[in-house]
């Protein structure tokens, strides 16, 4: 089963926006490893063709990616959907005429259901007829040799702030970016049951959708933070703010995981079989604004929160969400 890349988190404006991590890096090391015996063996002309590539295509993952319908469409998609299953729901028709800004919530550990929704299968473009969906991730990933090419056929684009520009900003609309709000941070508190995500001070991708006009769609991917078990890492404990130290250094955190192993399932790095539900809400409608105040900013924000509380409440006694649980913003 390959291992998808994960999400971004949209953070405050004038920062670039900074996804997740963790899966990526078994494919990082691979393709890395592999660009070492180029240079070092008898091909590294291959290698050097290869960096002159990467220069002359730096700004590819900023201007819309390059998409592979035929890799988006590889069979073992296929059975990594199944495997947890991975179900897309909708909630609310999308017009294809306006460009979109979709809120991916929780971040988990593995991101499952945005790789497994937004990037491959027929899922999405059955239910929304008419729009491409782009989903971002940590720009880091995108400087890995050979890695860039397969992420960004699978329709993944970078996290910055020009990139989720060059998305909003086509014209005739059926755009969609797919943003992990809740980022890195989010992460470490991917504990089975946690309902906490990190969003309170994270209005970036707000003022994104008001400088583009973009309408703002929220996410919620039931089970999510299901697939692994995390090691106890408290807020306060000596583990937490050791991965929030590295987190801020590295830009991607470092949650301690574990599930179940190919032939037991007792320990292992493998995600246990636990359903994903992506449920998709009704878009809010907004207004471009190119010079958003802050306190639209804040109203909008407190708006999106509404919705995406209202969209949890609506569907978690389908998904074994016990009624006295609520989502928790920080």
């Amino acid at each position: 089963m390959g291992p998808p890349v994960p999400g971004a988190a949209a953070v405050p404006a004038g920062k670039r926006v900074q996804p997740g991590q963790l899966c990526a890096s078994f494919g990082t090391q691979f393709c890395c490893g592999f660009f070492v015996i180029l240079i070092l063996g008898n091909f590294w002309f291959l290698a050097v063709l290869y960096l002159l590539w990467l220069y002359l295509d730096w700004e590819t993952p900023c201007a819309g990616g390059r998409r592979s319908q035929w890799v988006r469409s590889w069979t073992v998609w296929k059975y990594f959907r199944e495997y947890f299953p991975i179900h897309l729901i909708k909630t609310s028709d999308l017009n294809p005429n306006h460009n979109y800004l979709l809120g991916f919530h929780p971040h988990g550990v593995l991101v499952a259901g945005a790789f497994g929704n937004f990037c491959t299968g027929p899922s999405f473009k059955n239910l929304f007829p008419g729009l491409t969906p782009y989903l971002h991730i940590m720009p880091i990933w995108f400087g890995c040799p050979f890695f860039r090419e397969y992420v960004m056929s699978a329709g993944m684009v970078s996290a910055s702030k020009e990139s989720v520009s060059y998305v909003l900003n086509k014209e005739g609309g059926g755009h969609a970016s797919v943003i992990v709000i809740g980022g890195a941070e989010e992460s470490l508190n991917a504990h089975p049951g946690s309902l906490t995500l990190n969003i309170l001070k994270r209005k970036g991708f707000i003022k994104m959708a008001l400088k583009h006009g973009a309408h703002l769609v929220p996410v919620f991917s039931f089970g999510e933070n299901e697939l692994f078990k995390q090691v106890a890492n408290p807020k306060g404990s000596w583990l937490r703010n050791v991965q929030e130290k590295l987190q801020k250094i590295m830009g991607f955190a470092l949650p301690l995981f574990h599930a179940r192993g190919v032939f037991q399932y007792s320990f292992g790095l493998i995600p246990y079989r636990q359903p994903i539900h992506t449920v998709v809400g009704s878009p809010i409608p907004v207004k471009k604004n190119l010079n958003p105040t802050t306190e639209e900013i804040d109203d909008l924000h407190a708006l999106y929160l509404q919705k995406l509380r209202q969209l949890f409440e609506e569907h978690k006694k389908n998904y074994g969400i016990p009624e006295h649980k609520s989502l928790i913003f920080e």
